[in-house]
């Protein structure tokens, strides 16, 4: 790469039908800390300290699109790395055990690996994978 003009991502921001169950899920369930909001908007931003995201909530929520991975432009999913395979089975259990939480798929090889990795759509249907890298 030559010299890229640009440095990372900064945040991503992912359109909900509800801003406390979807907020909880990064939360409660994997300990990201709330990192502000905007009421007007409204909106509420979480953060691992690493990589922040904001949560918008959807101007029609009843009448929103549910999320589809094969015909909506965009979004396909959001892939959050993670420790070791110690913290993505834990991570597996907390979102297993969650009511509003959909597992895709638990912990397996991503291909032939060695990474590793699972799949599950957070309160609202927003794909989330989580992964070791090799």
């Amino acid at each position: 790469m030559k010299d890229p003009l640009t440095r990372g991502v900064h945040h991503i921001g992912l359109t909900v039908t509800d801003l406390d169950a979807s907020s909880s899920f990064f939360t409660d369930l994997l300990g990201w800390e709330k990192a502000g909001g905007n009421p007007d908007y409204p909106a509420i931003f979480v953060s691992d300290g690493t990589v922040m995201v904001t949560l918008w909530l959807a101007r029609q929520p009843s009448s929103a699109a549910a999320f589809d991975k094969n015909n909506n432009v965009g979004l396909h999913h959001l892939a959050l790395r993670v420790e070791d395979l110690d913290v993505l089975h834990r991570i597996h259990r907390k979102l297993a055990a969650a009511a509003n939480v959909e597992i895709e798929f638990a912990p397996e090889p991503l291909g032939d690996g060695p990474s590793t990795h699972m799949m599950c759509y957070q309160p609202g249907g927003i794909r989330i994978e989580f992964i070791v890298p090799a």
